[in-house]
Protein backbone atom coordinates (compact mmCIF):
# COMPACT_ATOMS: atom_id res chain seq x y z
CA UNK A 1 0.00 0.00 0.00
CA UNK A 2 1.35 3.39 -0.97
CA UNK A 3 0.39 6.10 1.53
CA UNK A 4 0.32 9.51 -0.09
CA UNK A 5 -2.49 11.10 1.96
CA UNK A 6 -3.51 10.64 5.57
CA UNK A 7 -6.96 11.45 6.90
CA UNK A 8 -6.73 12.92 10.39
CA UNK A 9 -9.73 12.91 12.72
CA UNK A 10 -9.53 15.15 15.78
CA UNK A 11 -11.16 17.75 17.97
CA UNK A 12 -12.46 21.08 16.73
CA UNK A 13 -12.32 22.45 20.28
CA UNK A 14 -9.92 25.21 21.24
CA UNK A 15 -10.19 24.09 24.88
CA UNK A 16 -8.20 20.85 24.62
CA UNK A 17 -5.06 20.51 26.74
CA UNK A 18 -1.99 22.25 25.31
CA UNK A 19 -0.12 18.95 24.98
CA UNK A 20 -2.71 17.76 22.42
CA UNK A 21 -2.06 20.87 20.33
CA UNK A 22 1.68 20.18 20.53
CA UNK A 23 1.13 16.63 19.24
CA UNK A 24 -1.15 17.91 16.46
CA UNK A 25 1.46 20.45 15.40
CA UNK A 26 4.23 17.83 15.45
CA UNK A 27 2.07 15.48 13.38
CA UNK A 28 1.30 18.18 10.81
CA UNK A 29 4.94 19.23 10.53
CA UNK A 30 6.04 15.61 10.13
CA UNK A 31 3.46 14.87 7.45
CA UNK A 32 4.59 17.88 5.41
CA UNK A 33 8.29 17.08 5.78
CA UNK A 34 7.62 13.51 4.62
CA UNK A 35 5.61 14.63 1.59
CA UNK A 36 2.38 13.10 2.90
CA UNK A 37 -0.77 15.12 2.25
CA UNK A 38 -3.35 15.85 4.93
CA UNK A 39 -7.06 15.19 4.47
CA UNK A 40 -9.20 16.58 7.31
CA UNK A 41 -12.56 18.01 8.32
CA UNK A 42 -11.87 21.49 6.95
CA UNK A 43 -12.12 23.52 10.16
CA UNK A 44 -9.75 26.26 11.21
CA UNK A 45 -10.30 25.73 14.96
CA UNK A 46 -9.07 23.27 17.57
CA UNK A 47 -6.69 20.44 16.84
CA UNK A 48 -8.15 20.37 13.33
CA UNK A 49 -6.87 23.83 12.53
CA UNK A 50 -3.60 23.23 14.33
CA UNK A 51 -2.61 20.17 12.31
CA UNK A 52 -3.66 21.85 9.04
CA UNK A 53 -1.72 25.02 9.84
CA UNK A 54 1.40 23.01 10.65
CA UNK A 55 1.20 21.12 7.34
CA UNK A 56 0.76 24.38 5.41
CA UNK A 57 3.55 26.19 7.31
CA UNK A 58 5.96 23.43 6.32
CA UNK A 59 5.06 23.37 2.63
CA UNK A 60 2.64 20.46 2.63
CA UNK A 61 -0.68 19.86 0.93
CA UNK A 62 -3.99 20.04 2.78
CA UNK A 63 -7.45 19.02 1.54
CA UNK A 64 -10.36 19.91 3.78
CA UNK A 65 -13.97 18.80 3.56
CA UNK A 66 -16.64 20.68 5.49
CA UNK A 67 -20.42 20.57 5.30
CA UNK A 68 -22.10 23.86 4.49
CA UNK A 69 -23.94 23.98 7.84
CA UNK A 70 -20.60 23.78 9.70
CA UNK A 71 -18.78 26.23 7.44
CA UNK A 72 -19.34 29.09 9.91
CA UNK A 73 -19.53 27.08 13.16
CA UNK A 74 -16.21 25.26 12.68
CA UNK A 75 -14.78 28.35 10.98
CA UNK A 76 -13.93 26.86 7.60
CA UNK A 77 -10.21 26.97 6.86
CA UNK A 78 -9.73 28.97 3.68
CA UNK A 79 -5.93 29.08 4.02
CA UNK A 80 -5.34 25.52 2.83
CA UNK A 81 -4.56 23.92 -0.53
CA UNK A 82 -8.16 22.84 -1.22
CA UNK A 83 -11.40 23.34 0.70
CA UNK A 84 -14.42 21.35 -0.41
CA UNK A 85 -17.79 22.50 0.92
CA UNK A 86 -20.31 19.65 0.81
CA UNK A 87 -23.98 19.44 1.70
CA UNK A 88 -24.06 16.71 4.35
CA UNK A 89 -22.00 15.10 7.11
CA UNK A 90 -22.37 11.81 5.27
CA UNK A 91 -20.77 13.27 2.14
CA UNK A 92 -17.95 14.71 4.28
CA UNK A 93 -17.30 11.38 5.96
CA UNK A 94 -17.31 9.52 2.64
CA UNK A 95 -14.71 11.87 1.15
CA UNK A 96 -12.57 11.71 4.30
CA UNK A 97 -12.62 7.93 4.03
CA UNK A 98 -12.03 7.79 0.27
CA UNK A 99 -9.26 10.39 0.03
CA UNK A 100 -7.06 9.06 2.82
CA UNK A 101 -4.74 6.08 2.40
CA UNK A 102 -4.49 5.76 6.19
CA UNK A 103 -6.27 7.24 9.21
CA UNK A 104 -4.73 8.94 12.23
CA UNK A 105 -7.09 9.63 15.11
CA UNK A 106 -6.07 12.29 17.63
CA UNK A 107 -7.98 13.17 20.80
CA UNK A 108 -11.47 14.44 20.11
CA UNK A 109 -15.10 14.50 21.13
CA UNK A 110 -18.29 12.93 19.82
CA UNK A 111 -17.54 13.66 16.15
CA UNK A 112 -14.10 12.09 16.39
CA UNK A 113 -15.56 9.06 18.17
CA UNK A 114 -18.20 8.73 15.45
CA UNK A 115 -15.54 8.82 12.73
CA UNK A 116 -13.32 6.34 14.58
CA UNK A 117 -16.14 3.88 15.15
CA UNK A 118 -17.20 4.08 11.52
CA UNK A 119 -13.74 3.36 10.07
CA UNK A 120 -13.11 0.56 12.60
CA UNK A 121 -16.51 -0.97 11.80
CA UNK A 122 -15.89 -0.68 8.08
CA UNK A 123 -12.52 -2.38 8.48
CA UNK A 124 -14.19 -5.14 10.52
CA UNK A 125 -16.72 -5.61 7.72
CA UNK A 126 -14.00 -5.70 5.05
CA UNK A 127 -14.96 -2.37 3.45
CA UNK A 128 -11.34 -1.16 3.61
CA UNK A 129 -7.89 -2.39 4.64
CA UNK A 130 -6.32 0.99 5.40
CA UNK A 131 -4.21 1.48 8.52
CA UNK A 132 -5.95 3.09 11.49
CA UNK A 133 -3.60 4.71 14.00
CA UNK A 134 -4.77 6.05 17.34
CA UNK A 135 -2.48 8.80 18.61
CA UNK A 136 -2.81 8.09 22.33
CA UNK A 137 -1.50 11.43 23.63
CA UNK A 138 -1.34 11.35 27.43
CA UNK A 139 -3.29 8.07 27.44
CA UNK A 140 -6.36 9.74 25.90
CA UNK A 141 -7.63 6.51 24.31
CA UNK A 142 -6.84 4.17 27.24
CA UNK A 143 -10.40 4.09 28.59
CA UNK A 144 -11.89 3.39 25.16
CA UNK A 145 -9.31 0.66 24.51
CA UNK A 146 -10.25 -0.90 27.85
CA UNK A 147 -13.91 -0.83 26.79
CA UNK A 148 -12.98 -2.50 23.48
CA UNK A 149 -11.33 -5.28 25.50
CA UNK A 150 -14.45 -5.63 27.63
CA UNK A 151 -16.78 -6.02 24.67
CA UNK A 152 -14.38 -8.61 23.23
CA UNK A 153 -14.28 -10.46 26.56
CA UNK A 154 -18.08 -10.49 26.59
CA UNK A 155 -18.28 -11.84 23.04
CA UNK A 156 -19.62 -8.68 21.38
CA UNK A 157 -16.67 -8.38 18.98
CA UNK A 158 -14.06 -10.82 17.77
CA UNK A 159 -11.05 -11.40 20.00
CA UNK A 160 -8.78 -10.08 17.22
CA UNK A 161 -10.48 -6.65 17.25
CA UNK A 162 -7.18 -4.97 18.17
CA UNK A 163 -5.77 -6.00 14.78
CA UNK A 164 -8.00 -3.36 13.18
CA UNK A 165 -5.97 -0.48 14.61
CA UNK A 166 -2.58 0.41 16.07
CA UNK A 167 -1.97 2.54 19.13
CA UNK A 168 0.85 5.09 19.00
CA UNK A 169 1.91 7.22 21.95
CA UNK A 170 3.78 9.87 19.96
CA UNK A 171 3.67 11.39 16.47
CA UNK A 172 7.09 9.78 15.87
CA UNK A 173 5.51 6.36 16.43
CA UNK A 174 2.78 7.32 13.95
CA UNK A 175 5.41 8.08 11.32
CA UNK A 176 7.13 4.76 11.96
CA UNK A 177 3.82 2.93 11.49
CA UNK A 178 3.03 4.88 8.33
CA UNK A 179 6.45 4.07 6.93
CA UNK A 180 5.92 0.39 7.72
CA UNK A 181 2.58 0.55 5.92
CA UNK A 182 4.18 2.04 2.81
CA UNK A 183 4.17 5.81 3.17
CA UNK A 184 5.87 7.79 0.45
CA UNK A 185 8.81 9.62 1.97
CA UNK A 186 10.91 12.37 0.48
Amino acid sequence: MNIRNVTVYCSSSNHAPRSYFESAEELGRGLALRGIGLVFGGGQVGLMGCVADAVMQHGGTVRGIIPRFLEAKEVAHYGISELHVVETMHERKMKLTEWGDAFVVLPGGFGTLDELMEIVTWKHLGHHRKPILLLNSNGFWDTLLSFFSRIADEGMVRPDHASYYSVCNTPEEVFGMLESAGAKTC
